[in-house]
């Protein structure tokens, strides 16, 4: 009788960022009793539900979802957000910039490059205080960005809901520290370790649907700062800029007036992982204009409150 092949027990690096992923989303909902989950309808946030999904299945989640609408959006991602949050029974908040800006509690910017996309965080602080949430899940990556590189899986927000990033707890052999006070809270990350390439062989491997805009489209745009932005009646253009139409995708999803798109054919996920593997520059370097106000844009952002 022939030995039987050895069974191997050993994890593949998917299987062990599905794993960590897990545990930390089990983690919070053990530990806190009023986590809340942000699912802005793009790609890292639509990982994070299906992990979310996964972690509590058969049960229905266990906390509800949250997107802070700045009205800006693309409607190919409302229309998904909508169609994610029915499917699976789950109850949606909407954190709205355009009420908070009727009542007067954020100013629009004006002008050409006028983004709604740094007033979202007074609309977050308050959905956030109004349903005392203590944990809020979100899917940033360490990989996106150096503001992000630096924050922990557990990030701790004081009773304003800033973050202090040389006051960061330490979290060794996966052990993280959740207690807070009354009016504090915690912003949690569970893909922290992955990156732009884990999350799209992730979607490949568990074909998790995403909007449209991520793949090959035509669609009209203009060329700023040396990104193409998705013309659209909130963004103006200024003199020079010429409106054409070319075939893109998105890397990355937020508000219409500071997300640009690369050019692309990419209409399948291997595609897109071909074109991912090949790139040097991160989707936000690639395609977010917010973070190009300063060297220190998302740190600042993050230090009053931001995602």
């Amino acid at each position: 009788m022939l030995p039987s092949a050895p069974v191997s027990y050993e994890l593949s690096h998917l299987e062990a960022l599905e794993a960590e992923s897990i545990f930390i989303i089990r983690e919070v909902a053990a530990e806190l009793d009023r986590p809340v989950l942000l699912f802005s309808g793009g790609k890292d946030s639509a990982v994070m539900l299906h992990l979310a999904v996964k972690a509590f299945w058969p049960a229905p989640l266990p906390f509800p979802l949250m997107h802070v609408d700045t009205g800006h959006n693309f409607p190919e991602v409302i229309q998904y957000r909508d169609q994610r949050v029915a499917e699976l029974g789950a109850r949606l908040i909407v954190a709205s910039v355009q009420e908070a800006i009727d009542a007067g509690r954020v100013t629009e910017e004006k002008g050409p490059r006028a983004s709604r996309n740094r007033l979202q965080t007074q609309p977050l602080l308050e959905a956030i205080e109004k349903n005392g949430f203590n944990a809020v899940f979100g899917g940033a990556r360490r990989d996106e960005e150096k503001a992000r590189a630096k924050e922990r899986v557990y990030s701790f927000r004081d009773e304003f809901g800033q973050w202090d990033p040389k006051n960061q707890r330490p979290e060794l052999w996966g052990l993280y520290n959740g207690r807070h006070r009354r009016g504090e809270h915690l912003r949690v990350f569970p893909l922290s370790n992955w990156t732009e390439l884990d999350i799209w062989q992730y979607i490949g491997r568990e074909n998790v649907a995403l909007p449209s805009i991520y793949y090959t489209h035509r669609r009209e745009v203009f060329r700023r700062d040396g990104m193409l932005m998705a013309w659209s009646p909130f963004l103006q253009t200024m003199p020079g800029e010429q409106v054409t139409t070319e075939t893109v995708r998105f890397r990355t999803v937020g508000d219409m007036t500071c997300t640009a798109c690369v050019e692309s054919t990419a209409a399948t996920v291997e595609q897109v992982i071909a074109e991912v593997t090949a790139s040097r520059v991160t989707e936000r370097g690639a395609s977010r204009t917010d973070d190009k106000f300063s060297d220190t844009a998302m740190e600042d952002r993050k230090r009053e409150g931001y995602f």
